[in-house]
C-alpha cells in the first residue's frame, strides 16, 4: 500500500513539474505562444465574418410532382437518333417511342458515333443523341440551347421564385431533357425485366 502512495506522490510531483517547466517554456517564447492563441482566433473571426456577409439562402419547400406528368409533347418535336445499333438498342428505343409518346416521335439509327455527329450538324436546334454504353447505361447529347451552361448545375429548382418562369435550375425539365431521360429509363426497365 505504501508503495502505491508513494508511486502517487511521484506522478503528482513529476506533473507538477512538468507543468511548471512548461509555463517557463511558454514565458521564454511569448511570441509562438501568442501566436498559437491569436492565429485560430483570427480565422474564427474571419469565418463568422464571411458567413454573416454571405448567409445561406433559405428556400420555400417544392412541392412533390409525378414524374410522369413532365410534358412529353416537347421532344416529339426532336429527332432522336441513336447508336450503336443493335436488338437491345432497337427494342428499347421502339418501346420509347411507342409506349410514352402518343403522337409518335421520329427515331434514327446511326451505325457509328460519328455518324450521328454528322446528323446533328444538318439540324443541330431539332436533334437529340442517345448513345448506348451498354443495354443499361446511356449518355444523351441535347442541342445547347436546351441544356443550361455548367456553372448553372449548381443552383437548385427551389432558387426559382415563380413556377411559370424559366429559370436555368429548371431548363432540364423544361426542355424535355428530364422527359426523355424518364422515358428512356422506363423502356431499358422493360426490356432488361421481360416486362
Amino acid at each position: 500500500m505504501s508503495t502505491d502512495a508513494s508511486r502517487q506522490k511521484g506522478v503528482w510531483r513529476q506533473t507538477r513539474a512538468l507543468f511548471y517547466k512548461n509555463c517557463l517554456v511558454k514565458w521564454r517564447t511569448k511570441k509562438s505562444s501568442v501566436q498559437e492563441i491569436l492565429l485560430p482566433l483570427f480565422f474564427l473571426f474571419w469565418l463568422i465574418l464571411l458567413s454573416m456577409m454571405y448567409p445561406n439562402k433559405k428556400y420555400d419547400e417544392v412541392p412533390d410532382s409525378d414524374l410522369y406528368s413532365v410534358d412529353h409533347s416537347i421532344i416529339s418535336e426532336f429527332v432522336v437518333g441513336y447508336t450503336p445499333v443493335n436488338n437491345v438498342t432497337r427494342k428499347i428505343m421502339h418501346k420509347m417511342s411507342a409506349e410514352y409518346f402518343t403522337e409518335g416521335i421520329t427515331t434514327e439509327e446511326f451505325l457509328t458515333e460519328q455518324e450521328m455527329q454528322e446528323a446533328t450538324f444538318r439540324s443541330p436546334q431539332s436533334f437529340v443523341g442517345v448513345i448506348f454504353k451498354d443495354s443499361m447505361s446511356y449518355q444523351l447529347r441535347f442541342p445547347p440551347t436546351k441544356v443550361p451552361v455548367s456553372a448553372i448545375h449548381v443552383e437548385s429548382r427551389a432558387s426559382c421564385p415563380n413556377p411559370s418562369k424559366i429559370c436555368e435550375a429548371e431548363t432540364y425539365w423544361r426542355y424535355g431533357f428530364a422527359a426523355l431521360q424518364i422515358c428512356i429509363d422506363a423502356a431499358i426497365i422493360q426490356v432488361n425485366t421481360n416486362d
